[in-house]
């Protein structure tokens, strides 16, 4: 299930795409300033190309220091550089604002999609029986009848397992509703490549060659195990399935282990004696509690944005904060605003989960960084009080 290091680090990936917008968005508004001091080339008299290049570079610098500090400049002499200093500012801001919105939208639909991908491969078993009888219909018309020497998968589509799978009515409902059935033509492809790996298999051809018993729960035991060696040996490992998985989503990998356990619980709840009425896995324990914590910490993460900035600045010595990577300032500012807003979370808790991101999303060297700083800081915001913790157990964390 989804647990708080992915929540966690859903929230950095999103912090980091609003960051860079922001980048952007400056470059825009600079732009602005730009376009207000281009030549009227239809204008009755000759523009004064040298008093517009001036005056671009005034606006472009003003605007500059504004961003920097935060603070409005004065009023020039000139009202065509106020003005449109006034307009790149008003733009810059009503841009960041909506990335803001963007990219914390982004970020719970990050989430949820995990378990998209979970009900998605739910559905393979039944794409992958459209796979085969596609198969022995072409081999059927290219040798005009069933080939002596053809790999026989009757059994798998006789499968009690996977019929089991198909029938149940919530992954029917969630399958249409949010139209997740296996059928594009590069997933079919990719599931073709996957069977012919299957096909070479000792396992499967073991399971195929097999006889049914007149043990109907041995036999769908039978069924289930071979439904789980697919999903661990050709979709979560393999070639064509994890690449073409990889290719439709870039968060493949992080997501991965989550998807891989929430399918293979999803087997474990389908014994032999479970109906079509079976439920299936959640994407969290308490979705509702998830959500509001990746959310709050992303809000109030991009509102303490500067406080953190200043703070990082004053303990990080020898390094210049401007020069520090944006993704080691970013797990910085989360790992603060976590220490500070969430009172049941405990202080070794939060540094542990940040320096395990910071190893694996950030340099060689992030590690030790993160690890310092937030030693330091989280030691001198207790005891100032920024940092209070509640709860049994959490005195000694902090």
């Amino acid at each position: 299930m989804l647990n708080r290091r992915l929540l966690r680090i859903k929230v950095m990936q999103s912090l980091y795409s609003y960051h860079q917008a922001v980048g952007a968005d400056l470059m825009l508004a600079q732009d602005r300033i730009a376009a207000a001091f281009e030549p009227d080339l239809s204008a009755k008299e000759a523009p004064d190309r040298r008093q517009l290049e001036g005056q671009r570079k005034l606006g472009e610098a003003q605007l500059r220091e504004w961003y920097k500090t935060g603070v409005l400049p004065e009023k020039t002499d000139d009202k065509a550089v106020d003005a449109a200093l006034a307009d790149a500012i008003s733009y810059f801001e009503a841009q960041v604002k909506k990335d803001g919105a963007f990219y914390g939208g982004q970020l719970l639909v990050g989430a949820e999609s995990i378990h998209d991908q979970y009900l998605h491969l739910l559905n393979l078993p039944a794409a992958l029986l459209g796979v085969i009888e596609e198969e022995q219909s072409r081999e059927e018309r290219r040798r005009l009848g069933p080939s002596e020497n053809a790999l026989d998968a009757s059994r798998l589509h006789q499968s009690a397992a996977i019929a089991k799978l198909m029938a149940n009515e919530q992954l029917q409902a969630l399958t249409i509703r949010r139209k997740l059935a296996w059928e594009g033509a590069e997933e079919v492809d990719a599931l073709r490549a996957a069977w012919q790996e299957m096909k070479a298999d000792g396992p499967l051809r073991e399971y195929l060659g097999g006889k049914p018993t007149d043990d109907a729960v041995l036999d769908y035991d039978a069924d289930l195990e071979i439904l789980r060696l697919f999903y661990k040996d050709y979709v979560f490992k393999g070639e064509a399935l994890p690449r073409q998985l990889e290719s439709d989503d870039l968060n493949w990998e992080e997501n991965r282990p989550i998807v891989r356990n929430l399918v293979l619980k999803t087997l474990k709840m389908l014994p032999f004696g479970a109906d079509e009425k079976q439920e299936l896995m959640n994407l969290s324990a308490n979705w509702a509690d998830d959500r509001e914590f990746a959310e709050t910490l992303y809000k109030q993460t991009l509102i303490e944005d500067d406080k953190m900035e200043k703070l990082i600045a004053g303990s990080a010595q020898n390094w210049d904060v401007e020069r520090v990577a944006l993704l080691d300032k970013i797990i910085l500012k989360m790992a603060l605003t976590e220490m500070q807003l969430f009172r049941g979370i405990p202080v070794k808790v939060t540094i542990n989960e940040y320096i395990e991101i910071s190893k694996l999303y950030s340099t060689p060297k992030s590690k030790q960084f993160v690890n310092g700083i937030l030693d330091k800081l989280a030691t001198d915001l207790a005891a100032s009080g920024d940092i209070r913790k509640s709860g049994r157990g959490l005195l000694d964390n902090q």
